[in-house]
């Protein structure tokens, strides 16, 4: 994923998941599997381009505490950056 389009914010990610061109519920399964295998404060790198991936995402943060450190949506893919949380 070194692609010159992706955020400044890209670089500050330890580890990145690519789910592009997979649908609900995928991107979100693939998220929670690697966040159980990340340590708390290590930051995840996400992009995807299924549209229901954002409300999936924010709602899973927000459920289990890990922090959405920035975001954004260009070229029809949808980008996060991920801190994991304590729990």
């Amino acid at each position: 994923m070194n692609d010159s389009s992706e955020p400044a914010w890209r670089l500050e990610a330890d580890d990145a998941l690519d789910t592009r061109g997979l649908r609900c519920p995928e991107p979100l399964m693939l998220l929670r599997n690697r966040m159980r295998t990340l340590a708390p404060g290590t930051l995840l790198y996400v992009v995807a381009t299924d549209p229901a991936s954002v409300r999936d995402f924010e709602q899973y943060s927000r459920f289990l505490g890990h922090a959405i450190r920035a975001r954004e949506e260009a070229a029809g893919e949808f980008r996060f950056l991920f801190c994991k949380g304590q729990r």
